[in-house]
């Protein structure tokens, strides 16, 4: 392999009102401006050193424009280019510019149909990690993570392998032999970049923002709930099994789903052995035994075809669907 991915870099949503999700995301959650116009908002975490993390984009729906991972240089975005048409794909260059504050980039339909980019260059911007007087909200400090509902988990888990992504935890269901329920993957040392979930697909389940602590977390849901935010907040507080994790899912006015995230652990080790979990594990979802909402497994968001503009269809997943709100 030549070339090296280094970490989920950015996300685009989709959003029918720039003013709700600035209340939303700017107002409540505290993610700095970086820029607004008629049709986007550009937002970043106070840790970030590049322009943006966050891009959301007016558009008729709620949905994920794409994802974004860095890479290391230009020259890695040739050799993606190579390995991506010798798997049959096609790959679309967008040049400097395309998007505020970026270089050049190659975007892609990946064979479960998610839209990503993949780029080097990023403006970079002062550091305020430490301008702790700026900070608001719910404190945020950088993206994290995607998590992708797909059709055919192990086929995506293959795709992200073949990428050089390291798979951290695994899901795997009661069938002997097991079958891959849902997976983690990383690039950057942490728990993952991202997950990928058995459900109709391709869509967005949800982008991850890293916080500072729990407390930003509880100060976060106090915040929501004054605003009157209270039908936004999907599930938690509360702990994953899975990653470890301090988490609270929360849903944007167009129900894109945002989790606030913190307290992970570090897999830096070459020969990291991937944890298991068996599906009916209850402290798989959460560690507490507490099940995920109905709509936690149901609802994403759908995404955009690079060819077409308009949103992909859904392909039915392999797996049958087990009712996992109501067994853990």
């Amino acid at each position: 392999m030549n070339f090296d991915i280094i970490r989920a870099g950015h996300c685009e949503l989709l959003v029918s009102d720039l003013n709700k999700a600035y209340d939303f995301y700017v107002d409540a959650l505290g993610f700095k401006l970086v820029y607004e116009d008629s049709e986007f908002l550009y937002l970043r975490g106070h840790e970030e050193r590049f322009h943006h993390s966050l891009v959301l984009a007016k558009f008729n729906r709620g949905g994920c424009h794409h994802i974004a991972y860095r890479v290391r240089s230009n020259e890695d975005l040739v050799a993606l280019e190579s390995f991506l048409k010798n798997r049959g794909l096609e790959v679309f260059w967008v040049e400097k510019g395309h998007e505020l504050g970026m270089g050049k980039a190659i975007r892609v339909q990946d064979p479960l149909g998610f839209p990503i980019e993949f780029y080097s260059e990023m403006e970079k911007v002062e550091w305020s990690l430490q301008r702790y007087h700026e900070y608001r909200g719910a404190k945020i400090l950088r993206l994290d993570h995607f998590n992708i509902h797909t059709h055919d988990v192990e086929r995506a888990l293959d795709w992200y392998k073949s990428l050089g992504f390291v798979v951290t935890e695994i899901t795997e269901t009661e069938d002997i032999p097991p079958k891959i329920w849902a997976a983690w993957l990383r690039r950057k040392h942490t728990s993952h970049d991202i997950a990928l979930t058995n459900g109709y697909g391709p869509r967005l389940h949800h982008v991850a923002f890293s916080v500072p602590d729990r407390l930003a977390i509880l100060d976060a849901a106090d915040i929501l709930a004054s605003r009157n935010y209270i039908s936004n907040m999907e599930r938690g507080p509360g702990r994953h099994g899975i990653t470890n994790a301090f988490f609270f899912y929360l849903r944007d006015p167009d129900g894109n789903r945002i989790e606030l995230y913190t307290g992970d652990y570090l897999s830096a080790d070459p020969d990291w052995d991937p944890i298991v979990w068996k599906f009916n594990d209850p402290k798989r979802q959460t560690l507490w035994g507490m099940p995920a909402p109905r709509s936690w497994f149901e609802e994403s968001s759908p995404v955009v075809d690079f060819k077409t503009g308009n949103l992909k269809p859904l392909n039915k997943p392999l797996l049958q669907e087990k009712p996992s709100y109501v067994t853990h």
